[in-house]
């Protein structure tokens, strides 16, 4: 079975004792690995002035818990977003090729600082839509320079870094839609712009949606087994076979959400999920639930995703998901009581 893994959102914790409680219960659910974003706009407020400490004390407590650390990095400093005095929209995913000279270096920097506890770094994510590559204009070739700028600024500073180009969102949009590519469609053009010369991994998305995790893949629907669709396209471009990473999935179980299932249902296919890629899929390192819980309520359908509220309530798919951790290394499913925050 891959290592068990989950996305949080310690960036944006005030209190350190809530970080510090988040990665105990990610330890007592039974994950070993979690996916955390740095966004370069909280490290770097002016050129050249780097500030760690939210980071440091994040991967000090994930050390302390044990546990590893896959790093996506993002999100622009006004700074950066505003050197170029473009008059393209300027969102915080806004990032001028002026300053892929600073981007790169601040990589380098948080690899070499953290190399010791932190192995594994995601560049972006999700650049087939527009949101995400701030509504410039889509580009595979424009990500793949990108990787390569970032990946040979990481190797003169830590050279065992592993480098994961970031996951395609899963969609259907249709050829020339202004909101994204295809994600088969635009790995295609990834690989054949050289993504595979940069890159020593792939971050995938696949969520399951409405559909069970067993359901076949097919090319014009979304469902859980597209990674296997978008492995196919990496092995058609690669000498090797690539590492991969499913850093994003999951079932929502709000009945706002256009794709919802039902609580009963979302814990019976996520547990199938583990189980299926156990047996189906050996090569698959990580696999990561989006996403443990946000530091507030986001009063909308993506509270579906959480496996625990903010106030700390673990949901049942937490316990079941630890059960099932649990039984299989200890024998035995075990039922414990729900984590509570310090008073």
């Amino acid at each position: 079975m891959p290592q068990l893994c989950v996305h949080t959102r310690l960036i944006d914790e005030v209190w350190e004792w809530k970080i510090q409680r988040i990665l105990q219960i990610v330890r007592e659910m039974g994950a070993e690995t979690i996916v955390e974003f740095f966004p370069w706009a909280y490290f770097e407020d002016s050129p050249g002035n780097l500030d760690w400490q939210r980071a440091d004390r994040i991967l000090r407590h994930a050390d302390n818990q044990g546990l590893r650390v896959i790093a996506r990095m993002g999100l622009v400093p006004a700074w950066a977003r505003e050197s170029t005095g473009s008059q393209s929209p300027n969102t915080l995913n806004t990032l001028p090729h002026e300053v892929w000279d600073d981007f790169a270096p601040f990589v380098a920097a948080f690899a070499a600082r953290y190399q010791d506890k932190v192995k594994h770094l995601i560049v972006w994510n999700e650049p087939n839509l527009a949101f995400e590559w701030g509504h410039a204009a889509l580009s595979p070739d424009e990500y793949v320079e990108l990787l390569r700028v970032t990946h040979n600024a990481v190797r003169q500073s830590s050279p065992h870094s592993v480098l994961l180009a970031a996951g395609p969102a899963p969609t259907l949009e249709p050829v020339g839609s202004p909101h994204g590519i295809n994600d088969l469609l635009w790995m295609e053009e990834f690989f054949a712009a050289g993504a595979a010369n940069w890159i020593d991994g792939l971050a995938l998305h696949s969520y399951g949606f409405a559909e069970g995790p067993e359901a076949p893949p097919a090319r014009d629907r979304l469902n859980f087994r597209r990674l296997e669709l978008q492995r196919e396209v990496a092995q058609r471009h690669s000498d090797e076979e690539m590492a991969l990473f499913l850093t994003e999935t999951g079932w929502n179980d709000d009945p706002h959400h256009e794709q919802a299932v039902s609580p009963a249902r979302r814990i019976r296919y996520t547990l199938a999920a583990l189980e299926f890629a156990g047996r189906q899929w050996p090569l698959l390192e990580n696999l990561c639930f989006w996403a443990l819980r946000y530091p507030t309520p986001t009063m909308n359908w993506r509270d579906g995703y959480t496996l625990i509220t903010p106030e700390f309530l673990a949901k049942p798919i937490y316990y079941a998901i630890q059960n099932l951790a649990r039984g299989q290394e200890n024998g035995a499913a075990l039922w414990l009581p729900p984590p509570v925050a310090p008073s």
